[in-house]
């Protein structure tokens, strides 16, 4: 069996790919990653060249990314007569490029001629090739690694140090540690691979459960919010026909029974279709869902008009008081490729511009920002995809002692997608320390203390209002959060080189 699994190299690690999604929220199956990796590393360890290694870490990375990254094509489905039948070109297309970021890092394990020193770089390689999926082409840190150790809070507490790059790293240290034993049935390296795992697991376990015993985030403040989740289908949310009947359901639900004595009401991504900046009218209307003493923080559009007359989107927030005054807002700052804006969209074939004149042109904003109201603790906002880049949701010559997160993952139905995107929001929840509140259009809407636990939620394609006090020690300090990429990327590096120099000193 293991034979036939060599040669047909490319199959094999097409399939182990596939079968590590499964580790990932919301499946947390995680004994399979010692399955799917084990096996990565016994393919690499029979590579005869680089191109070989690549093809094995490319293949592998395509399963990985195009059953990872399914989710997405449920956008395509919304208008399923118009772009369904792009669904399994976006399928492929996933895991053709991003298969890139696995075929390097698996590559240069080639140089590293036997078993020990490809386990001993493998997880440095690859974390460091996650970190430039962070950025390249503006970055898709989607499913990072360590993500599979949320199925917990005890599991991602290590991220306050090490951010999820670092926890991707001892995952992959665990779970590749088996090879050792498998190369060579010893008792030696059996016990080796049972130190390192052991190791491990404690390791992420006993800092977990040793900093959530330092804090009490059971307590919460006076401060009073009201998330609301109208659920509004993704068909009927940008229908003309049905635009003021949306943004009336918003005002309905913020109006039930309680809402005289929040402080806060908060509604999703472009809750409002109507630009309230410049559209006084409907700012007026909204004033109706704004308690008497409290405020209105919603998603929004707006619109830049350039010097010859082109309007140009900005997808926003706006925090609004009673009045109707604006006192506060935020521009979403890392558009969505290919959603928000098409990359070299003048560059395109003209067959292709019927697709992409079909997506606005979004202008982007200056970055993170931190409004402070009057009495309150100060606010950052982060818009739908941000969260999941990290160490970039806050501006760091201002911290926010919260974040709103407002976002909308209706396009993507249910799917493992939303349930990904909460566990983002978590994963940067520890990391930087800091409570942040999440208003989804169809969900999942929660809010989430500095530890990264869920203290209250409303579910996937629920309808209705979430009342809750924010956490009273709503920030923490964290290293991550002081240091950033800077402490995992030390770490990985390092470890890669440790390896090269034990291995030429053997030499």
């Amino acid at each position: 069996m293991l034979k036939k699994l060599v040669q047909h190299y490319k199959t094999s690690a097409a399939i182990l790919g596939s079968l590590s999604v499964l580790a990932l929220p919301p499946y947390y199956i995680l004994p399979i990653l010692i399955l799917s990796f084990t096996g990565l590393l016994f393919l690499l360890n029979r590579s005869k060249n680089f191109k070989q290694s690549f093809a094995i870490g490319y293949w592998f990375g395509f399963g990985y990314f195009a059953f990872g990254f399914s989710w997405i094509g449920n956008a395509l489905l919304i208008d399923a007569a118009t772009f369904g039948w792009l669904y399994p070109i976006a399928l492929i297309s996933s895991g053709a490029f991003f298969g890139l970021f696995t075929g390097f890092p698996c590559s240069f394990t080639v140089y590293f001629k036997d078993i020990k020193s490809k386990f001993a770089v493998f997880p440095a390689l690859w974390v460091l090739s996650e970190w430039l999926r962070s950025f390249i082409l503006t970055g898709f840190p989607w499913n990072l690694l360590g993500s599979c150790l949320a199925f917990h809070p005890v599991g991602i507490q290590l991220a306050s140090i090490i951010g999820t790059y670092g926890l991707s790293w001892l995952v992959l240290i665990i779970s590749c540690a088996p090879i050792l034993a498998l190369e060579k049935h010893d008792k030696k390296n059996i016990l080796i691979t049972l130190a390192i795992m052991l190791t491990g697991i404690s390791t992420i376990g006993i800092y977990g459960i040793w900093r959530i015993s330092q804090y009490d985030t059971t307590k919460k403040s006076d401060i009073e919010i009201r998330i609301v989740q109208p659920s509004i289908p993704q068909t009927m949310k940008w229908n003309k026909e049905t635009l003021e009947k949306n943004l009336q359901d918003y005002i309905k639900l913020s109006q039930t029974k309680g809402y005289e004595n929040k402080d806060f009401i908060i509604w999703g991504e472009t809750a409002s279709p109507f630009p309230l900046d410049i559209d006084t009218f409907h700012r007026q209307k909204v004033t109706e869902a704004i308690p008497p003493q409290g405020y209105l923080i919603t998603g929004t559009l707006r619109y830049m008009i350039d010097k010859y007359g082109e309007a140009f989107p900005k997808n926003s927030i706006l925090i609004i008081d009673k009045r109707g005054d604006i006192i506060g807002e935020y521009d979403k700052s890392h558009l969505v490729p290919f959603g928000e804006y098409i990359p070299m969209r003048e560059y395109l074939p003209s067959f292709v511009r019927p697709i992409a004149n079909s997506i606005a042109n979004f202008l982007s904003g200056s970055g993170p920002s931190t409004i402070k109201i009057k009495n309150y603790p100060s606010i950052g906002s982060v818009i739908c995809y941000e969260i999941i880049f990290p160490h970039e949701i806050v501006n760091q010559n201002q911290r926010p002692e919260w974040i709103i997160n407002a976002t909308n993952d209706g396009w993507y139905g249910n799917s493992a997608g939303p349930y990904q995107h909460l566990v983002a929001t978590q994963l940067r929840a520890v990391e930087e320390g800091i409570s942040i509140v999440r208003a989804a259009n169809s969900g999942i809407s929660a809010i989430i203390t500095p530890l990264g636990k869920i203290q209250n939620k409303i579910g996937l394609n629920q309808r209705g209002i979430l009342d809750d006090r924010l956490p009273l020690q709503l920030n923490l300090y964290t290293s991550y959060g002081k240091s950033g990429n800077k402490i995992p990327l030390i770490l990985v590096i390092f470890n890669i080189i440790l390896v090269i120099f034990l291995t030429n000193y053997k030499r």
